[in-house]
């Protein structure tokens, strides 16, 4: 009994943050001390400011050689690229209409990585998870923009040009927050004391902020249209990657924090970017939405069972 309860803790202390955060989001937003200003301004800062400092300092003072296992990162691309592909395999047979396909298949793979998916991370390892987990995010998140790209073109027979995919990728806050860490990081540059400490400040507000935007974005009346293509999509979000990611992990023989790391980071929402890639593509913005909404809500009950289950088997 007591090696169940400090299983169950340790899985509460990973998700139970984030819920308070999302359903105090909620609540805000239903009382009217947050509104649609604020959450677009405090998402436009955590994207554009507040993450790519928190990805910064986290690499910059990282040995990259000392804490990054490249062949986990390896192996998160490769997974990622795999279940992608079977994604797309299957909506070709079960989802119609045809142009709402790629739309549920970025729903089913595409993580919202630098918000739920960090905070899951840093809850459940601290720093050390931060350190893992920084490197990856970023990698994993040019390969998951340029399939969501792909996926949303075939589905609405548009083309969207190697070179626009390029900028987008370019101009990246976060890709450009870890391209000027790698440096630092290598040959361990010294910073300003003053720096340092502004940009922990600013780094410390990024979850809290994010979350709260985050949950007072979310709208749960919506979910009752399209329920079928929703509900296929975020089971394949919440359930099948990682699942996949994990048991693959597993028999690789990764374990502690980097199997962690690679649960926590597949069990994450769908990204709330989708949406609005969705959108401006011209495909269908309210089945995108119903699933960050779905996913958002059920990643808490899913991700805490996955890792109550993974820490049973000490593999956590």
């Amino acid at each position: 009994m007591t090696a169940f309860l400090e299983v169950l803790s340790f899985s509460f202390s990973v998700t139970g943050p984030i819920f308070v955060l999302l359903a105090l989001g909620v609540l805000l937003r239903r009382t009217g001390m947050l509104t649609d200003g604020f959450i677009d301004a405090g998402s436009r800062l955590v994207f554009t400011i507040a993450l790519p400092v928190l990805l910064f300092m986290s690499i910059a003072k990282t040995q990259i050689g000392d804490s990054v296992n490249l062949g986990m990162i390896a192996y998160g691309l490769v997974a990622t690229l795999v279940i992608y592909l079977l994604l797309e395999w299957g909506a070709k047979h079960c989802v119609q209409p045809a142009q709402d396909r790629g739309v549920v298949v970025q729903g089913g793979f595409r993580s919202n990585f630098g918000v739920v998916g960090l905070a899951y991370c840093l809850n459940a390892y601290g720093d050390e998870g931060l350190a893992v987990v920084s490197l990856y995010l970023g990698l994993v998140t040019i390969l998951v923009n340029v399939l969501a790209v792909v996926t949303l073109s075939r589905s609405l027979h548009r083309r969207q040009g190697a070179g626009k995919i390029a900028r987008g990728i370019a101009t990246n806050p976060l890709i450009i927050g870890i391209l000027l860490a790698l440096p630092v990081s290598w040959l361990q540059l010294p910073l300003p004391e003053v720096l340092w400490q502004s940009g922990r400040y600013v780094a410390d507000m990024t979850l809290p902020l994010a979350l709260l935007c985050t949950g007072a974005a979310l709208n749960f009346r919506s979910l009752r249209s399209e329920i079928g293509n929703t509900v296929l999509a975020s089971l394949s979000k919440l359930v099948l990657v990682p699942v996949l990611l994990g048991v693959g992990g597993i028999a690789l023989g990764f374990r502690g924090t980097e199997l962690g790391v690679l649960f926590l980071m597949a069990s994450a929402p769908s990204a709330a970017a989708g949406y609005v890639m969705v959108r401006a593509m011209g495909g269908n913005a309210s089945l995108a939405a119903n699933i960050i909404a779905l996913t958002t809500l059920g990643s808490i009950l899913t991700t805490s069972a996955g890792v109550m289950v993974l820490r049973w088997l000490g593999v956590i």
